[in-house]
């Protein structure tokens, strides 16, 4: 459906009717307008006048109805095709949400269509209408608008997941004995396929603002080109965010395992030196205990105790030599 349109005269505001065709000849004999049209999840039959009335390449207007694009752009002759991959970071559930937008631009307009509930859409057009000396440099500077917002936005769900990224590793590494290991690796696992999701947005934008911002792209103003390059600054680190975020989960998912072998190692030691203990008296009395005729010590009346006696001094030096070597 249509969220909202616009045409935009000098950078103000003024409604327009539902004829699109109509605003968009108004927009382009004035030269110095354009017409923003937003839609959210439109169908088939929502989106074919659009089509139509925009002369939108069929390609891109099959992948903007379909959705689960990659971030990419393309050049057409009549417009531009940019699809970018808005994210939200839930930090009670920790889980990263992608949703996808995709911005057509022409000579005078800007067509946006969104999936998801992800979008900074609604907030950018409020603030670019604050900034009308923005929105006289045309649909370019929507294009610049929407991507710094959703690049922007990246740095900031990175901050967060590094955040919970370094509360799950003192979990980790805390001093901490029976804790439910299994749970833990999986916290690593899901944590890391978040990342994962994260790494789909934003790392195939950065071939699309290198684009942008080198000369050969239509629509695109020489003006605004050291734009996009902010832009591009800020998904390189918010890319290099991602790869520290990974690597960072890769080693802390090693030192559990890690750490699992010596709790194991350590757990096998104190069963072996508890069976050893329990060996030496039953060693002791299984011999004693055959009852054979000829055994000497049967007959002597401090047999009994002094076997009694050998047993708990064993005990005691086994016990002590396990402990003083951190077995116990």
């Amino acid at each position: 459906m249509i969220v909202d349109s616009a045409i935009y005269r000098e950078g103000r505001r003024t409604e327009c009717t539902t004829d699109f065709s109509h605003a968009l000849e108004e927009a382009r004999a004035e030269g110095h307008s354009f017409l923003w049209l937003g839609m959210y999840e439109p169908t088939e039959e929502e989106f074919a006048r659009v089509r139509s009335e925009f002369a939108l390449h069929p390609l891109a207007v099959e992948d903007a109805l379909k959705a689960h694009q990659r971030p990419k752009l393309e050049v057409f002759d009549d417009s531009l095709f940019l699809v970018l991959k808005p994210v939200t970071y839930d930090d009670q559930a920790d889980t990263v949400t992608a949703s996808e937008l995709m911005v057509f631009v022409g000579d005078s307009f800007v067509v946006t269509v969104r999936h998801g509930e992800a979008s900074p859409l609604a907030a950018v057009r409020r603030r670019l209408e604050e900034h009308p000396e923005i929105l006289r440099h045309g649909p370019g500077a929507v294009l610049y608008a929407v991507s710094d917002a959703v690049v922007d936005h990246y740095i900031e769900v990175a901050a967060e997941l590094q955040l919970d990224l370094e509360e799950l590793e003192a979990e980790v590494f805390a001093p901490v004995r029976g804790r439910d290991t299994r749970n833990t690796a999986a916290e690593i696992y899901a944590f890391k396929r978040e990342v994962l999701e994260f790494r789909r947005a934003t790392g195939p934008l950065a071939e699309p603002m290198a684009r942008l911002q080198n000369p050969g792209v239509p629509f695109v103003h020489a003006h605004a080109r050291p734009f996009f390059r902010d832009v591009d600054d800020h998904l390189t680190r918010a890319n290099e965010s991602v790869e520290g975020l990974d690597r960072l989960l890769s080693d802390i998912l090693a030192a559990h395992l890690a750490q699992m072998g010596v709790r194991q190692n350590d757990d096998m030691r104190k069963i072996s030196a508890w069976a050893a203990l329990a060996a030496v008296p039953t060693l002791i009395a299984g011999v004693y205990g055959m009852n054979f005729e000829n055994m000497p010590e049967l007959k002597w009346h401090l047999g009994y105790p002094v076997i009694l006696a050998v047993m708990v001094i064993i005990e005691i030096s086994l016990y002590r030599l396990f402990k003083r070597r951190g077995w116990l």
